[in-house]
């Protein structure tokens, strides 16, 4: 019995791997969706699951089973395609594996071990969601989800967010730096290191929070200096791409990839929340800041760049998409990583100069009904003329 499930399962683990992706039918000009999760929790290894040794584990039983592979950081090195995954076992605790494909739509396989972090900050029960920047300083960093139980309160779900820090130079090996510290947000998610020094201080995308859920008071994504990175303090931090009512933000919002730098400024790729009857909403929409000033928004599209379509609306939190990953390779191709409804990874490509284009180009969100017909019949009007001149 164990030998054959044994061969049966390790079949189907190595059909999943070498399976080729292809494009979708999905088409809006801007980005091709792909057809594939290209990170699932059947992408695990067995040994990673599974007690190899028919003796101790005669019925071929999971002992340490996965229920998830989602948000990813992403980085391309040496023409490899890198994805640091948020990999959630049975036991609800999420942990971080590196997996790499030759070309970022398919073939992704983990390395043989997950990323055991330094245990150095004892309060800490979970970590996930990893953004990766490949920093003018030489090192890679990884910026995530730290989070600890919050013992002010006698409440088994209250928890306290802050941002850890970690860097590598291999993928392999890691080293631990303290949390990152906002004196004026009492927590912090969705925190993103800049790829430059500014005024030659490290400087991060934040998302000031209240508490564990609720931003509060907290009016978007914020930005932040501080002097050194191994103690990482910000005592202020600038509002950039903010919150605003009847929007995809307006519940909250937060930095998603590491920005991509372009001759027209630094691309976004952040993700909005809502409010439904269904519960919250995620999407992940686009701006831009100024090369010479990393807080100045430059250009905002209205509405969302992608939102959950399909089958990704199912899953363990349901009508979410999530991206904390995008890579720009040598051809100036773009691959957006992101999670749908908290459960799996998909692909999105498109290419920098489409990606310029959707940004500068896409008119702003109007912000209220009216003006927003406005905007599209003066589009109707326009297209309408041109057609008329063609005959």
């Amino acid at each position: 019995m164990f030998a054959k499930e044994y061969e049966r399962q390790l079949s189907k683990y190595n059909a999943l791997i070498y399976r080729k992706n292809e494009k979708s039918e999905f088409y809006n000009g801007i980005y091709d969706r792909w057809k594939y999760p290209v990170l699932t929790r059947q992408h695990i290894p067995l040994f990673w699951k599974y007690d190899l040794s028919p003796e101790t584990n005669p019925y071929f039983m999971e002992r340490l089973g996965v229920n998830a592979v989602f948000n990813s950081g992403a980085i391309y090195l040496d023409g490899k395609y890198y994805l640091v995954a948020r990999i959630e076992g049975n036991d609800r605790k999420s942990f971080f594996g590196v997996a790499v494909s030759d070309n970022g739509v398919d073939g992704f396989k983990f390395m043989d071990y997950p990323i055991l972090l330094p245990d150095t900050e004892k309060d800490e029960t979970n970590v996930y969601d990893m953004r990766l920047t490949k920093h003018e300083d030489g090192y890679i960093y990884g910026v995530f989800c730290s989070e600890s139980k919050d013992t002010s309160v006698n409440d088994l779900s209250a928890a306290v967010a802050a941002a850890g820090i970690v860097r590598t130079k291999d993928m392999v090996n890691w080293e631990r730096l303290p949390n990152l510290v906002t004196k004026r947000s009492p927590q912090q998610r969705n925190v993103v290191l800049y790829p430059e020094f500014v005024n030659g201080k490290y400087a991060f995308y934040t998302r000031p929070m209240d508490d564990f859920i609720e931003t509060g008071s907290g009016g978007g994504v914020g930005f932040g200096l501080c002097d050194d990175i191994e103690h990482a303090v910000i005592d202020e931090e600038i509002i950039t791409s903010k919150r605003k009512y009847h929007t995809i933000t307006e519940a909250k919002n937060g930095s998603g990839a590491t920005p991509i730098k372009t001759d027209r400024g630094y691309i976004h790729i952040a993700h909005g929340v809502r409010n439904t009857a269904a519960g919250l909403r995620y999407v992940i929409y686009a701006f831009a800041t100024a090369l010479d000033d990393p807080s100045k928004v430059i250009a905002e599209p209205g509405g969302f760049l992608i939102a959950p379509l399909g089958r990704e609306r199912v899953g363990d939190v349901s009508n979410v998409v999530f991206t904390n990953g995008a890579i720009v390779n040598d051809d100036k191709e773009v691959f957006i990583y992101y999670a749908s409804s908290d459960t799996r990874l998909h692909v999105a490509t498109t290419t920098i100069d489409k990606l310029i284009d959707y940004v500068f180009n896409t008119p702003e969100d109007a912000l209220r009904s009216v003006d927003c017909v406005k905007q599209r019949c003066e589009l109707i009007s326009k297209n309408l003329e041109y057609i008329k001149s063609r005959g």
